[in-house]
């Protein structure tokens, strides 16, 4: 029976063996240190490198062989054989291949890995889709390609690892290249099964990204066979997955399902394309699809897309074949336009005048677009909008917004208005018909004008062209008319102001700013040429009340010229029992409306004498009277306030003149007021 052996004598023991082995180890790598030289090492690793990829390394600096910590072949300055220096398309600081143990004592050199120390790779497009790669990524192909007797070392090594690369993208007919530095890589090169995986980060555009490559078949996908390919980048403007299939012959094809988010589609796009894109909306965006491309042309179908808090499904197509196209449908539950319909400003800050800030359409020379989108609601800054049908197409600079029918306003708006690019600005070609609308929520929104209730169809066709809103309101044309009936006219009580009148003609304190009047039918037709609306029809017609407009309102200037005549309207059958001139003038949100004075006096049976009597100064005394009778010490005042000249009010000390033999005696004045004339139903003149 064996005695045990003590705690202090087995450590004895296993710490001799340990210092055997270490001594052993020592010993062997000094004697493959000493059996295998520098030169030896280098072209082993050369050869073997060339055996896996195909591609012959050309090392043009100092080899070093390390056996601490572990054993490993240092390259320096290491680049691709048979290219000219500045046609290289490969150039690394050193190449470090790390070395197996159990061969190297064996006395041969097989690698287990290699990394490349700040690697500087070069990719040239031409214009016929081949690289200065493609001979290369041939001579890989034909290299994985396996055998009937497969080279052992094609087996040797199967991760490759890139540190601090530099990756350079250059494109015929591009004078500027996308450059990705910082590249670190770990690539899993297929030494026993068929697939290829990369995975790591690198910095395009200042910002870094985490990179996830995976081919299923990395021969198939060399050859252009059609392979699996999967596909992650993340970082902070922008995430994105692909995953599906991928082929080169006879051209490129990807199919399967790609799903991308962004915090900002805008600053996302700002980031790919190198120019800031200014504005307002193109926020937090995500997109799932089914994804085909195609010779230079993407197809999303099965789409569903979220932008700025609308969902959308469709399908979209974007092509690259010398100018960038986009053409899809898509369908919304409820689209919110205020992101983008906020920066569209007709007037200016004071909300008086048109805006008079340059227009921006630079964008629309940047790509062409058909898009159709079909909504179930439409939320707007001012208004909600039912079922739209919108088709918008931008071509050639010039943008075209076809309304297929949209359900507005309490009413149905169908139409078209385009904004084309030119060298004076923007012009401006609009066709829009509104039927049966809410004419308070549509004109509000449309001019900024809330002046008229009740419902109406209103049609326009217009033009023009500017630098500007206001530039573009300077050269307006073209023709718009107005429909109504059963609403009102707001801001004036007519029938209330003309009773008032033919009771006390010159009741200087009328207010002619203030109530409603009510009509049973509206027409307006106007004719616009260089930003002046001519009113050719202006007629309205209420139960008590009719009026008849004619003149002018100024688009640029937003101020009304108008004059009319007001009827107070009798029984059916009999002529107005009170027919008054008036004018309107001042701006579109705040009109005065003044009637026609001359007319008021003749109306007044006191004062229709002093019409003659205010050119004679003989009668100047009997006038005064006229107007002692009228109002009193308020008389004067009264026909001051509507323009018309009066006499000097005299001194209260001053004694009264005696009156001259004619003009002492004035005319009787009748208590009946005088008939109007016949022409006073006419539009005046002033």
């Amino acid at each position: 029976m064996r005695r045990p052996v003590s705690a202090p004598a087995g450590f004895k023991r296993l710490a001799a063996a340990v210092v055997a082995v270490a001594a052993g180890g020592l010993v062997l790598l000094g004697l493959a240190s000493y059996l295998v030289s520098v030169e030896v090492a280098r072209d082993a690793v050369t050869a073997e490198v060339r055996a896996v990829t195909g591609l012959q390394p050309s090392v043009r600096g100092a080899s070093t062989l390390s056996m601490f910590p572990s054993p490993r072949v240092s390259l320096g300055d290491v680049a691709l054989a048979g290219f000219a220096v500045d046609e290289q398309p490969f150039v690394a600081d050193a190449l470090v291949a790390n070395l197996r143990w159990l061969p190297l004592l064996a006395g041969r050199i097989e690698i287990a890995d290699v990394a490349l120390v700040r690697p500087h790779i070069t990719v040239r497009v031409g214009a016929d889709g081949r690289s200065n790669w493609s001979p290369l990524l041939e001579t890989l192909a034909r290299t994985l390609r396996p055998g009937p007797e497969p080279d052992r070392r094609t087996l040797s090594f199967s991760e490759i690892r890139i540190a601090d690369g530099v990756v350079v993208l250059q494109e015929a007919g591009r004078d500027t290249s996308e450059v990705l530095e910082g590249v670190a890589l770990s690539l899993a090169w297929p030494s026993i099964a068929k697939s290829f995986a990369a995975t790591g980060r690198v910095t395009w555009r200042d910002e870094p990204l985490d990179v996830s490559l995976a081919i299923s078949d990395f021969r198939a996908a060399l050859a252009g066979e059609t392979s699996g390919l999967k596909l992650r980048i993340g970082g902070t403007p922008l995430k994105a997955a692909f995953e599906g299939t991928m082929g080169v012959r006879p051209t490129l094809k990807i199919d399967g399902t790609l799903a991308a988010d962004a915090p900002s589609l805008r600053a996302a796009m700002s980031w790919m394309t190198g120019r800031p894109l200014y504005g307002v909306g193109l926020g937090r965006f995500a997109l799932k699809a089914r994804t085909n491309a195609v010779s230079g042309s993407v197809a999303f179908s099965n789409l569903n897309i979220e932008l700025d808090g609308n969902a959308a499904e469709g399908v979209l197509t974007y092509a690259q074949r010398g100018r960038s196209t986009l053409q899809g449908t898509l369908a919304v539950d409820a689209l919110d336009l205020t992101p983008y319909l906020s920066a569209i400003r007709l007037l200016g800050s004071d909300a008086r005048d048109w805006n008079r800030k340059p227009f921006d359409l630079d964008w629309f020379d940047d790509m062409d677009l058909d898009l159709r989108v079909s909504a179930a609601r439409v939320l707007t800054p001012q208004t909600r909008l039912g079922r739209t049908a919108v088709a918008a197409t931008l071509r050639d600079g010039r943008l075209v917004v076809t309304v297929g029918e949209s359900q507005a306003f309490n009413g149905l708006v169908s139409g078209s208005v385009a904004l084309a690019r030119v060298p004076a600005g923007a012009d401006l070609r609009s066709q829009l018909s509104f039927v049966n609308v809410d004419l308070d929520a549509c004109l509000s929104d449309l001019i900024g004008v809330r002046r008229l209730e009740g419902k109406g169809d209103i049609s326009f066709a217009v033009e023009g062209s500017g630098t500007s809103v206001l530039g573009l309101t300077r050269t307006l044309a073209g023709r718009v008319s107005l429909k109504a009936s059963n609403g009102g006219l707001v801001g004036v009580n007519v029938e209330q102001l003309l009773r008032r009148l033919e009771r006390r003609p010159l009741a200087g304190s009328a207010d002619f700013r203030s109530g409603r009047t009510p009509f049973d039918s509206l027409a307006v037709v106007l004719r616009i040429a260089q930003g002046t609306a001519y009113a050719e029809e202006v007629r309205f017609d209420g139960a008590k009340v009719r009026l008849a407009v004619g003149g002018t309102a100024s688009v640029p200037a937003r101020e009304l010229d108008l004059t009319g005549t007001a009827s107070l309207l009798a029984a059916a059958d009999q002529p107005p029992a009170f027919e008054l001139p008036f004018f309107v003038q001042g701006s579109w949100d705040d009109p005065i409306m003044l009637p026609d004075t001359q007319a008021l006096i003749r109306r007044s049976g006191a004062a229709a004498p002093l019409l003659d009597a205010v050119s004679d100064k003989r009668a100047r005394d009997a006038m005064r009277s006229a107007i002692e009778r009228l109002g009193g010490p308020d008389g004067a005042a009264a026909l001051r306030r509507f323009g018309m000249p009066s006499a000097d009010p005299a001194p209260e000390s001053a004694p009264t003149p005696p009156v001259a033999g004619p003009a002492a005696d004035p005319a009787p004045v009748s208590a009946t007021p005088e008939p109007a004339p016949e022409h006073a139903a006419e539009v005046p003149t002033r």
